[in-house]
């Protein structure tokens, strides 16, 4: 994981990259097992309606090929694109080599996260319990992945916000249209999304709920 440039720890664990983000519009994209082509067609269209996150899962190698693929095309259009899945130290090396831009876990490690500050990438955790986010709470991290949101309800989330008001929960797993709206009521900072963007049924879809919480039209 070396960089030529050092890295801001501190900025890296204060999330700025979500916030601004999620400011813009309380969604991400989750691209699973697509190959690089599709990746990145994908990609397009989440960028096209204004999603301004996109995260590339990166379990094989064909996956962080895509990986690769996604942060390129971003680049040409000022997105940025983050490695998703990173459960190991090495995969953070790996998101690192691939240009991504964070990193997200399916759950809190102390050492993938340390190893992706030390890199200069935020990182969202996943949590499902107060334990975990006590513990992301050590690190500075603030922006974290409930997950499996759909398994633990959009109540967990209302729930959390009592011993933890600072925490910015962002519900992934099992999220599509006809949910969305329900985590964001409950308190979620932000959804992510998969299948809505592939499915063209679904994106169809799509920028009626972006109009409806934000109350703006989706970008064209």
């Amino acid at each position: 994981m070396n960089r030529s440039d050092p890295v801001d720890r501190s900025n890296a664990a204060s999330g700025g990259l979500f916030q601004d983000a999620f400011d813009a519009l309380p969604l991400m994209a989750i691209l699973r097992g697509f190959d690089a082509a599709r990746t990145v067609e994908v990609s397009g269209r989440a960028w096209d309606v204004g999603v301004r996150l996109v995260e590339v899962p990166v379990q094989n190698e064909s996956a962080v090929a895509a990986l690769r693929a996604a942060v390129e095309a971003g680049a040409e259009r000022g997105a940025v694109v983050g490695a998703g899945t990173v459960t190991t130290v090495e995969r953070v090396a790996r998101a690192v080599e691939a240009g991504a831009g964070f990193t997200v876990a399916p759950g809190f490690s102390h050492e993938v996260a340390e190893a992706s500050l030390a890199a200069g990438l935020p990182h969202l955790p996943g949590v499902a319990t107060a334990t975990d986010i006590q513990q992301a709470e050590a690190l500075g991290l603030t922006w974290l992945k409930a997950f499996p949101a759909a398994v633990l309800g959009a109540g967990w989330i209302a729930a959390m916000h009592g011993p933890f008001p600072w925490a910015r929960f962002v519900a992934t797993g099992g999220m599509d249209l006809t949910n969305a709206r329900e985590f964001l009521g409950a308190g979620a900072a932000a959804v992510s999304l998969g299948s809505a963007l592939a499915d063209p049924g679904q994106f169809a879809q799509l920028p009626a709920l972006i109009e409806s919480i934000t109350g703006r039209k989706a970008d064209q």
